[in-house]
Order: structure tokens, then sequence, then C-alpha cells
């Protein structure tokens, strides 16, 4: 440099936090990037309409409550197995390299950006349309609106949680436990660690992640 200063370097810190654009396009790059409360605003009408339709058409109190708890743990379940297999499915080179980089590899390599921590609705309401269709073939209707009502529960709460681990101090022995977990996924050891709002699902499958000691 000309005054005769070092250059100065981006710290750590802005390096997990700076990710970089994923698309050449501005405008197409603005669609990866999500203020965490997009998600509840979107999320909370369609888990009430859901509700509401269940029990409009005939279902009652303790089928909708049931049905919805079933929805939450059939989330819970697709959260692990869909970090575990599509999102850590990595090639090492071409177009699946780019995908996986795309999806998830950009959230690892910055893991503190607080605009790619949760899913963009690009992505997230056609896959939760997805579930919707499979539902309503395999249930009867109302159960189906009930179920779907559970399950966007448990994904509107796997993303608060996924952006509160990173962003937000944690209180309370719970808080610490789902912190430490998932951080143990990001700088430890990202073969384990898949559940991030019920990481059971990890000891059931034997992918819990251990300290370094352990």
């Amino acid at each position: 440099m000309s005054d005769g200063q070092a250059p100065e370097y981006p710290s750590r810190t802005d390096e997990l936090r700076a990710s970089p654009p994923i698309f050449g396009s501005p405008l197409l790059d603005r669609f990866t990037r999500v203020h965490p409360m997009v998600v509840p605003s979107l999320f909370v009408p369609i888990i009430v309409a859901f509700a509401v339709i269940a029990v409009r058409d005939g279902l009652g109190t303790p089928d909708l409550v049931g049905w919805i708890l079933v929805g939450y743990v059939v989330w819970t379940f697709t959260e692990y197995w869909l970090h575990r297999v599509v999102f850590h499915f990595a090639p090492e080179t071409g177009i699946g390299a780019r995908l996986h980089w795309m999806i998830h590899g950009v959230h690892h390599d910055h893991p503190n950006d607080p605009l790619r921590l949760v899913m963009p609705p690009s992505a997230s309401l056609p896959l939760g349309a997805l579930f919707v269709l499979l539902f309503n073939l395999v249930l009867p209707f109302d159960a189906a609106c009930a179920l779907s009502s559970g399950f966007f529960a448990g994904y509107l709460a796997y993303d608060m949680i996924h952006y509160a681990v990173h962003h937000r101090p944690p209180k309370g022995p719970i808080a610490r436990r789902l912190r430490e977990l998932h951080m143990r996924h990001h700088f430890q050891d990202d073969t384990t660690g898949f559940g991030i709002s019920a990481p059971y699902w990890d000891v059931v499958f034997r992918t819990a992640p251990r300290s370094r000691r352990g």
C-alpha cells in the first residue's frame, strides 16, 4: 500500500457472517436472503388455516390434537433426514457440487449470516405444497389438514430455533444444549448432529455429536 500500512483482512467473525452472492444477478440473489420474521409471517396463518379447515370439515378436538402431534413428529423425522441425506449430499465436482454449495454449503462456510439461516419461501412453499399433496393422497382430507398444521408448526419451530442458536444468547439448559449440539455440527464434525430442533433422532440413528475428549 502506498501509505506503508499493512492491508486489512476480514476477521474470522466477518467471514462467518458475510456470505457471498449465490447468483450473479442481484435480483435473483435477493431471493436467497431472507429476514427470519418472514417465516412466521407466512407460516403462522398457514398453520391456523389448516387447523380451522380440519375442524370445519368435521374433525373433533381429540383427533385434531392427535393429528397435529403426528404432523409435528413427521416434521422432525423429515428435518433429520432432509438435513442428513439431501443437505449433506456433497459431490466433489460438477453441477452437483455447485448445487450442494447453493443449498447448504454456503451456510456451512458462512454460518452466521443472519439472512441465510431460514429457508427462503421460494423453496419452503413449493416443498411444503408437495408434502400437503402427499398427506392428502394417504389420509382423509380433515386428517391431512390437521397433520399439515402440525407439520408446518414443526417447520416453523425448526427455522426459529436454527436462527436462535446462531444469533441469540441461549437462556436455560435446553437452549444451551441445542446450541452446543449445533455448533458441534458446524465446527467439530458435520457428519453428526443433523437434528436441530429434535436432536433425539440423532440418538435413535446414532449420529449424536460427541465431545472431542469423548
